[in-house]
């Protein structure tokens, strides 16, 4: 009985840990500003299905010219991808089709993109949308910004 009592705290305790650490990742991800959640679909195919299938659910930081994306279920302190400004071709937006609308968040805005010639989707609120639109606008002089 005591040893049950033993195994049924420390896994307790561990689950507690890791859900403190993903807390903690998130918070020093979020510490210096400019993030926002964005779910990121990456090399899509020409004819995506709408079955919501390939969505990675994550944080989007901006980090002068790049934004640097995080998957939100990991304990890596390194982005999982870095997109360059100079880089990234918008080709359109969209509203979620058919089970997409189940594996993104409820008010999102899936956002066409090439990056170094992989297709991939953004999506993200329409909040998150404006200010990333901005952002890609916002380019230094000289730099060609590709906006559909």
């Amino acid at each position: 009985m005591v040893l049950a009592l033993t195994v049924c705290g420390i896994v307790v305790a561990l689950v507690v840990v890791g859900l403190f650490l993903f807390g903690l990742r998130r918070r020093l991800i979020q510490r210096s500003g400019g993030t926002f959640d964005c779910s990121l679909r990456w090399d899509v195919p020409e004819k995506p299905d709408g079955g919501g299938k390939g969505w990675s659910y994550g944080v989007a930081r901006y980090n002068g010219d790049r934004i640097e994306w995080y998957r939100v279920f990991s304990y890596a302190f390194r982005p999982r991808r870095v997109l360059e400004r100079a880089q990234i071709e918008v080709s359109g937006r969209r509203l979620p089709e058919g089970e997409e609308e189940l594996a993104l968040l409820s008010d999102a805005v899936v956002l066409a993109c090439t990056h170094r010639g992989i297709r991939l989707e953004l999506a993200m609120s329409e909040d998150a949308l404006t200010g990333f639109l901005a952002w890609l606008e916002a380019a230094p002089p000289g730099q060609r910004v590709n906006v559909a």
